[in-house]
């Protein structure tokens, strides 16, 4: 809060420095927004606040503006004939106002006029929606509201600005179904038949990756990120394979919510309650939504009439591996999901089951996160109707994480030790140590598994003699 206020004196005193030479600078975007929301309906801003201020000073030349920031401190240009500065140190962009017209489909696309003249209602016309495009007068706390944002937000409606230029930014579809994610709106009919027609494929991964981030990352229900795109008809083509799980049945049974996309919703919302408890938040909210991508190709019925989807979670990891690959630009969340994704069954399974201690170390010992897993059964916990003693059982599980966490804390036959004791390195040191260490989630003391170990070498290199 200290950051912020610094920051809004510092805004304060280039707004006085504009208005000496004849300009108004103005607040405008997400802060104004948030404020707004704060207001009108109580809206926590910690929750809607985005870290950066964005200022639009209107009225005066670009060589002007950046004297004054020169006066201010290290400016800092995004190109001139974009008319957007910064101050280094500080979390404050500067721009003035300016024309765009789409030259291509991409989100880059654009040809760009700066036009510090240009007017207020025409600076905020090129706004996507209505609750982004008021204005706030830096110095006199004035809203300038052309386009009706502060209703919107009274209604909880996420409305475009205008028509016509709505359509020339394909990221617009995205940011609205995050929009909705994170503020609890809906998307008002008129601006999802406009998002109807747009195509998405000239995005980059990495814009919708920013998009989707925001939606898992900081939403109580990122399905409507989702939910949004399945009602514009927009999850292709970067989420095809989310889109076909609309329509695979389960087995009512286990699944009374419905088909794949129902579960798979659930299991999103669900682990957005517990993700900021997660080792890690985006890898963590990237297996809800993927884990059962295998029951795409596994799916069917019995001659009872029963649905199977034996080997779902194995038969996962290829159609995840095509998913993340087109949207996760980050190769360590990909390595935990897909390692993630085999094991997903197994916590439920063994707590169910009330399995040994090896089994559930092995368990362990196979996830990117062990706690993670143990969030994720929480929240993938299936529902046995006419059997409601089976809830997951997250005691049972962090007793044997805890159990887990002590076994790979004690002593343990490492490398070393096999040299000290003759044994001299080859082809097959990885296949010995891989043996060492079953020895030790078993829990065997290392003296014993020390002499264990050295036997299986012998036995091991004797064969192959």
């Amino acid at each position: 809060m200290k950051q912020i206020q610094e920051q809004q004196e510092l805004c304060k005193k280039l707004a006085s420095l504009v208005a000496d030479q004849g300009g108004r600078a103005y607040y405008v975007g997400g802060f104004v927004r948030d404020r707004v929301m704060a207001e009108t309906v109580g809206a926590d801003p910690e929750e809607t606040r985005i870290p950066d201020i964005d200022i639009e000073v209107h009225g005066i030349r670009p060589e002007k503006l950046y004297g004054i920031l020169e006066t201010m401190g290290e400016p800092l240009s995004f190109g001139s004939s974009f008319g957007i500065y910064s101050l280094k140190g500080y979390n404050i962009d500067v721009a003035l106002p300016r024309k765009e017209r789409a030259v291509g489909r991409g989100h880059r696309d654009f040809e760009v006029d700066v036009d510090p003249f240009i007017g207020t209602e025409n600076a905020a016309r090129r706004r996507d929606f209505t609750m982004n495009a008021m204005m706030e007068d830096v110095l006199t706390g004035e809203i300038t509201d052309h386009f009706g944002g502060r209703e919107d937000i009274a209604r909880g409606v996420i409305r475009h600005v205008d028509p016509k230029s709505f359509p020339e930014d394909p990221l617009r579809v995205l940011r609205a179904a995050q929009f909705a994610a994170r503020l609890g709106f809906t998307v008002a009919e008129e601006t999802l038949e406009l998002m109807r027609g747009i195509d998405l494929s000239g995005l980059s991964m990495e814009r919708v990756e920013g998009e989707m981030v925001k939606a898992l990352l900081e939403s109580r229900s990122p399905s409507v990120f989702f939910e949004v795109l399945r009602n514009c008809g927009k999850l292709s083509p970067w989420f095809r394979e989310i889109e076909d799980m609309i329509g695979i049945p389960q087995d009512p049974l286990y699944h009374p919510e419905g088909d794949v996309w129902n579960h798979t919703m659930e299991v999103l919302d669900r682990g957005a309650s517990v993700r900021d408890q997660a080792e890690e938040p985006y890898g963590f909210m990237m297996l809800c939504l993927t884990h059962d991508l295998g029951k795409l190709v596994t799916t069917e019925r019995a001659e009872d009439g029963r649905i199977h989807s034996y080997g779902h979670e194995d038969e996962g990891v290829p159609v995840a591996d095509r998913l993340l690959s087109r949207v996760v630009s980050r190769k360590d969340v990909k390595k935990y999901v897909l390692t993630m994704i085999p094991i997903h069954m197994k916590p439920n399974m063994t707590a169910y089951a009330r399995s040994k201690v090896k089994v559930t170390n092995k368990m362990f010992d196979q996830a990117a996160s062990p706690p993670d897993l143990v969030l994720f059964a929480w929240a993938d916990r299936p529902v046995f109707v006419g059997d409601q003693r089976f809830s997951g059982n997250q005691k049972f599980l962090f007793e044997r994480l805890a159990m887990y966490r002590e076994y790979m804390s004690r002593p343990c036959v490492m490398g070393h030790d096999l040299m000290a004791n003759g044994l001299e390195p080859g082809e097959d040191f990885s296949e010995i140590l891989a043996y060492a260490h079953k020895l030790r989630l078993a829990g065997i003391p290392k003296e014993e598994a020390l002499k264990q170990t050295l036997r299986y070498a012998s036995k091991l290199r004797g064969r192959r003699l």
